[in-house]
């Protein structure tokens, strides 16, 4: 793994720190798009969008708007633009991906019963690649003092806000003692003051919800609660299945192999938590991701777009439990 990182440093590819927050931004952009348009299709009856001989499907807008994205992130350095390209490219992909069912199916078939279960693998597929990238490993001092000269690039065209240049200062301490920083430091330092700057929706929303997150971890019982939840979720899905008349072998196999799996992890968790909190709260991560994984997808198979309650409650779930080891890091940390 450090060896793919130097070769990607040496070929000029350094990891932007706030790639999770784009990235985030843009899954969840696509997965509210999603549900947006199956909502206001049923309500609306599904009309034919261009008239008697031609339809607009949503596609072409979805692909629009992903263009849109791509226009912007090429047509302005710096960071700037990257939060709206995200939350567009976000939108654009919702409404692409949610035509998947005409393009698989040789009767041009939007309904196409595994249609949800294969949105719902597309994002998690994408949601996993992000976490390859980003979620195993920080970034290097190298990739800080990148991000700090990147932060820098709008700067010396617009000014920094005090805002922004709280943040680049952040990233430079980050980077630590390594060769570059006094030139970016420097750089860093004859940027001018100017208050005027685009909002930033992706950093709002994330702090926001990082605040949320880390002030309700502060009460103890709330994620032992998000674990008794996890588990009752696993339980309904099993419920769920075992109820219901058309369930073949292979999805009540596929929820009973996720249920099982879930709690054994919960279990090992459990027993690691009260001599490791953060290493039995890792355990607790890998029970939701299972239940993601696994549980869903074939519980999606059987109840399409039912079963998105269940995903809901695994991410609000995988959200706590992501804060509440971000707790005990920092606290380990200091």
């Amino acid at each position: 793994m450090n060896r793919v990182r130097r070769a990607l440093l040496r070929l000029g590819l350094p990891r932007d720190p706030a790639a999770t927050r784009y990235l985030s931004a843009f899954l969840v952009s696509a997965v509210v798009t999603v549900m947006a348009v199956r909502a206001l299709l049923a309500a609306t009856g599904y009309p034919q969008v261009g008239g008697e001989h031609l339809h607009l499907s949503h596609v072409l807008w979805g692909g629009l708007a992903m263009a849109l994205a791509f226009v912007l992130l090429f047509s302005f350095l710096g960071p700037v633009t990257r939060p709206f390209a995200a939350v567009l490219g976000g939108i654009g992909f919702g409404l692409f991906v949610d035509e998947i069912g005409k393009f698989v199916t040789s009767d041009y078939d939007y309904f196409y019963a595994p249609t949800a279960t294969l949105v719902y693998l597309v994002i998690v597929g994408f949601a996993l690649l992000s976490e390859a990238l980003h979620g195993r490993r920080p970034p290097t001092p190298q990739e800080y003092l990148a991000a700090a000269a990147d932060a820098a690039v709008a700067g010396i065209a617009g000014g920094f806000s005090p805002r922004a240049r709280r943040h680049a200062h952040k990233l430079l301490e980050r980077a630590g003692d390594v060769r570059g920083r006094d030139e970016v430091a420097a750089l860093l330092d004859a940027v001018v003051d100017d208050r005027d700057e685009l909002p930033d929706p992706t950093t709002a929303v994330a702090d926001f919800v990082v605040r949320t997150l880390h002030h309700l971890v502060r009460a103890r019982w709330v994620p032992t609660l998000a674990v008794v939840v996890l588990l009752g979720t696993a339980a309904g899905a099993v419920w769920r299945v075992v109820q219901h008349e058309d369930a073949s072998g292979l999805v009540l196999g596929g929820v009973l192999v996720g249920a099982g799996l879930t709690l054994a992890l919960c279990i090992g968790g459990l027993v690691l938590v009260g001599g490791d909190r953060e290493r039995g709260y890792r355990w607790f991560r890998r029970a939701v991701l299972v239940s993601l994984l696994v549980t869903q997808v074939f519980l999606f198979r059987l109840d399409e777009w039912g079963a998105s309650i269940g995903l809901v409650v695994d991410l609000l779930v995988l959200g706590l439990l992501a804060a509440e080891i971000d707790v005990q890091r920092r606290a380990r940390e200091e």
